[in-house]
């Protein structure tokens, strides 16, 4: 049986994988490798045992606050773990150092790679997501573009060849949630449906600059309503023993299932990253993206989705009066996992 080594290490990545996996699993031998770049018991245990992800063969130890020494562990441990298990391909996903670096060691080992979630840019190149993501591309065999954009970016880059759109792989892990959790869901936190924002933050421009993060928090203290921020433990240590405004509810990360409960049951959600975007879009909730790009810009287009850069201040007047239309379109597809996999048992 062919082996395709899968490599995670970050939170969209646990998320991804447990319906790919599942799919994958009747076809070839799967073989998971966790990078360790997410090590909070939050982050990733709680997360993969909730998706329903089988557990890792392989948990890698990663050392290093920067991205080059991370990137470098990262690199040396996967290709450690590739000479052992000599897979037909491995399989990353998403734009992380993790999705990088296990990359460039499969290509230098002249092992094919599969890039689940191609094709994404934000044309800004001061992320380090859009490094990760245009170099993976380049390098990868098999390109799974997650909407018609991203596919289209692939052919201007001249990748079409290897490119397939497969339609977006969280489809499936947020239908595979959803009907797991109720409004019971929100007892924990004293919360009522549709009575609250859902908050997520964690881009470096506005979680590790203590003065941006408290303007943020201190603009959304004039919405109407409660703002509840699962903070992840970097953001928290920023913000140390400051007094928060009254709305702000500050909890612990959540597993996928719960976080998805806040979600679905949100009045809208603010956030900054790319994952919360599509889950907010899947959940039918209005989206605010306090960031100047996006790579789903398809949700802006069709108004479901507000950009709005945190410096033009005045953030709670623009998230109270923004309304989507009544049109929700199917953007991301259905039963990916099995056309992803389809295509694998005809290109490895």
């Amino acid at each position: 049986m062919r082996k395709i080594v899968t490599v995670i290490g970050a939170r969209p990545q646990f998320v991804k994988s447990g319906p790919l996996s599942k799919e994958l699993r009747k076809k070839f031998k799967e073989v998971i490798v966790h990078s360790g770049q997410h090590y909070d018991a939050n982050l990733s245990d709680i997360i993969l045992r909730d998706i329903g992800s089988p557990k890792p063969d392989y948990f890698l130890k990663t050392e290093g606050a920067t991205h080059a020494t991370q990137t470098a562990t990262i690199l040396k441990n996967t290709e450690e773990v590739f000479l052992i298990e000599k897979p037909d391909a491995i399989l990353v996903f998403g734009d992380t150092n993790t999705t990088l670096a296990a990359a460039i060691a499969a290509s230098k080992l002249g092992i094919k790679i599969i890039h689940v979630e191609a094709g994404l840019r934000s044309f800004n190149k001061s992320m380090p997501e859009e490094i990760n993501r245009i170099v993976t591309d380049r390098i990868s065999d098999i390109l799974f573009a997650p909407t018609i954009i991203a596919f289209e970016h692939l052919r201007r880059e001249g990748l079409a060849e290897n490119a397939y759109m497969t339609g977006d792989i969280m489809v499936d892990s947020v239908k595979t949630v959803s009907s797991m959790v109720d409004e019971s869901i929100l007892h924990e936190w004293d919360l009522q449906a549709g009575d609250y924002y859902l908050l997520t933050l964690h881009r470096p421009y506005n979680v590790d600059n203590k003065e941006n993060l408290l303007n943020i928090l201190n603009d959304l203290a004039k919405l109407d309503s409660k703002v509840v921020f699962p903070a992840h433990p970097r953001t928290q240590k920023v913000l140390g023993e400051e007094r928060l405004p009254s709305n702000v509810k500050l909890i612990q990360p959540q597993g996928y299932v719960k976080f998805n409960g806040l979600q679905k049951y949100a009045k809208k959600i603010i956030t900054d990253s790319g994952g919360v975007q599509k889950e907010a879009y899947l959940h039918n909730k209005p989206c605010i993206t306090l960031r100047t790009e996006t790579e789903w810009v398809e949700t802006v287009e069709i108004g479901w989705n507000l950009l709005l850069p945190p410096i033009e201040g005045d953030l709670a007047t623009k998230i109270k009066a923004f309304e989507p239309p009544t049109e929700h379109p199917n953007l991301y597809g259905t039963e990916i996992a099995k056309g992803m996999v389809k295509i694998l048992t005809e290109t490895i």
